[in-house]
């Protein structure tokens, strides 16, 4: 059996995006995995469209690894804009597993999503013990990786600030931190690195996924732990290899993320 789905990236963050408002497509993990790797289509989540409910579109979102997740900032940003498009709307609102996101299409491929707040209790993020989410050490490869700041954003991340984020090897380090037993549910990696008070550049190794050109949620932890250090101010340009994403935290800690978006990729998948 063929079916049509779509193609799309935010800042080379790819994803296959499937619509299943009319046509209740499921696939197994095994079925993600083998689509998921870059011998085959590729990419770094796999999100469905399903039927409008309430004012909005309940998505499914997973990992290349198979592996279902919360969220995905740049992937919803993606699917607003394809669905923007589809009912010739600048507003939509995404259901997730556990938040409601509203988007708007601010300019042409120009999209701002509305990812909530973000959670800063060990057991909201989770983490499997009681310490400090703001202060953790964390030993890896016999190396000691200190003052990481721990928070959810729809999905658990940690971030560590750094003078220049590229002198770490995510491809070693970022899995081992992913599945380190403080994580329950696994982690998302950034290293980040301060420019000014406006602006930061970001390493990213995405849970589930590995090393990522971009990450919608990573920027917004980013944004939000260099806020609470007091290192950016409430609005930050986060850079990645392919652009960057705008930043913004409002006086109620909800955050606002604007980004560009690719054109609609037309594709065609066999099950």
């Amino acid at each position: 059996m063929e079916f049509k789905a779509y193609k799309m990236d935010g800042l080379g963050n790819d994803f296959i995006i499937i619509d299943r408002r009319e046509n209740p497509i499921n696939l197994t993990k095994e079925k993600i995995i083998e689509l998921g790797n870059r011998s085959n289509v590729g990419f770094d989540q796999i999100i469905f469209i399903d039927k409008e409910k309430e004012s909005s579109f309940p998505i499914q979102i997973f990992n290349s690894d198979g592996g279902e997740v919360s969220a995905c900032g740049n992937g919803s940003r993606c699917v607003a804009y394809l669905l923007s498009k589809n009912l010739n709307t600048k507003e939509i609102k995404l259901k997730t597993n556990n938040r409601f996101l509203n988007a708007k299409i601010v300019g042409n491929l120009e999209v701002e999503i509305e990812m909530g707040k973000p959670l800063f209790s060990f057991e909201d993020i989770p983490l499997s013990k009681k310490v400090n989410p703001a202060d953790v050490s964390l030993k890896i490869n016999d190396k000691i990786f200190s003052n990481g700041f721990c928070v959810n954003i729809g999905n658990p991340h940690v971030i560590f600030f750094v003078k220049n984020c590229f002198d770490y090897d995510l491809k070693i380090i970022g899995p081992k931190i992913e599945n380190h037993d403080l994580f329950p549910e696994k982690t998302n990696v950034t290293f980040a690195e301060v420019k000014d008070k406006n602006n930061m550049t970001v390493n990213v190794w995405e849970r589930g996924a590995g090393l990522t050109k971009a990450c919608g949620t990573a920027a917004c932890a980013s944004a939000v732990a260099g806020f609470k250090k007091n290192l950016v101010n409430d609005k930050v340009n986060i850079k990645f290899s392919e652009g960057a994403l705008k930043i913004e935290i409002d006086k109620n800690e909800n955050i606002f993320m604007t980004g560009p978006v690719s054109e609609i990729k037309d594709i065609n998948l066999r099950l």
